[in-house]
């Protein structure tokens, strides 16, 4: 491997690069988050979902703490190209060249997948649990009183982790490429898995059979596609390293 071997001060300063670039990077889309949070929050206040909703505000502070928390959350997601990528250069010393160019095709396919989960999740989880709210508290006879604040909290804890969970098949590529796991590995704890997938599941979704059933089949899918995935990359990484073995076979001066 053709790699300069770094002392841990030398590792620790290329780390302070990273991270400062990623600041810089945050500053700027915190700035444009206050230009775009007021029009998405309008935009999610009077949506199909929560037009039907009176969302009121129980404290003085609740639209600024509305308005900051989108911002934060619109500032992480438009930066976190950035932040995969500067995570990509700082471990990418420890990498072959095909492995260095393989990851970092991944790096749009993950943004694209967290914003896929979003999507799925707001326009088919999240209307499901408004209307089977509205619909068990008019059984109960009960008069919803909703706080704005509360609306957007439990939005974004619906949302956001199952964006992150829909990044499961290009993390396990990556994982694969890497050598770290394999698709036996994957089939072996299937089981493991599926019981670790409806946990999350229950702590994403309230405590009804029906909204577990819909959030845990969707990540059970997503998990066997990642299998799938991982049998493409596992091939990969065998050429790869049987490539490589030739290589250093040739030239062993290369070791």
């Amino acid at each position: 491997m053709n790699q300069t071997e770094l002392s841990i001060i030398e590792h620790i300063d290329e780390l302070r690069k990273r991270l400062m670039i990623i600041a810089v990077f945050f500053v700027v889309a915190v700035i444009a988050s206050f230009f775009l949070a007021q029009p998405l929050i309008h935009f999610l206040q009077f949506s199909n979902e929560a037009k039907t909703l009176q969302l009121h505000s129980f404290k003085v502070t609740d639209p600024v703490n509305i308005y900051f928390q989108v911002i934060f959350v619109l500032a992480i997601v438009m930066t976190s190209p950035i932040i995969l990528y500067q995570l990509w250069a700082f471990i990418t010393p420890g990498l072959y060249p095909t492995e260095r160019k393989a990851t970092l095709r991944y790096i749009p396919y993950i943004v694209f997948l967290f914003l896929l989960g979003v999507m799925f999740s707001y326009k088919i989880l999240f209307p499901y649990m408004i209307h089977f709210m509205a619909e068990m508290s008019m059984d109960m006879d009960i008069q919803q009183t909703i706080g704005i604040n509360e609306y957007f909290q439990f939005l974004l804890q619906l949302t956001l982790p199952f964006g992150v969970v829909f990044e499961l098949p290009m993390v396990v590529l990556f994982l694969t490429r890497l050598g770290i796991t394999t698709p036996h590995m994957l089939s072996k704890f299937r089981k493991y898995a599926y019981f670790i997938l409806m946990v999350i599941a229950d702590i994403i979704t309230p405590t009804d059979v029906m909204s577990l059933f819909i959030v845990s089949i969707p990540l059970c899918i997503l998990y066997e596609i990642s299998i799938l995935i991982s049998r493409f990359g596992y091939r990969k990484y065998l050429k790869s390293e049987s490539e490589r073995s030739i290589v250093a076979e040739e030239n062993p001066s290369t070791l």
